[in-house]
């Protein structure tokens, strides 16, 4: 009975597996769980405290995800603003060597 359910998360993908088999994990800060450690002794105690504390960390992951997503759009809009500065460049350059050529030909 109890290789069943593991059977099932196999089957999903792991971004699946937390929806699908949740129920190794109980509620989140409600005391130690199935899974193995408890995340430590205010949540091993469960109660308000506990849940209290799972949604601070689940707050503070969150604020990290949004500051490296900030982040990452940044760097990708600095990388923007540098490959279009370096085309416009280039086009500059084949320019002045057409204008070259053009002489050269004369």
């Amino acid at each position: 009975m109890n290789s069943l359910p593991r059977a099932a998360c196999r089957l999903y993908p792991s971004s699946m597996r937390i929806a699908k088999c949740s129920s190794q994990l109980g509620d989140l800060g409600s005391g130690a769980g199935k899974g193995g450690g408890g995340g430590g002794s205010i949540r091993e105690a469960g109660g308000a405290f506990g849940k209290q504390e799972a949604a601070r960390e689940e707050e503070y992951f969150y604020k990290k995800q949004q500051e490296q997503l900030s982040k990452l759009k940044a760097n990708q809009l600095d990388e923007y603003d540098f490959h279009k500065q370096r085309i416009k460049d280039h086009e500059e350059a084949i320019k002045r060597h057409k204008a070259l050529m053009k002489s050269l030909k004369k």
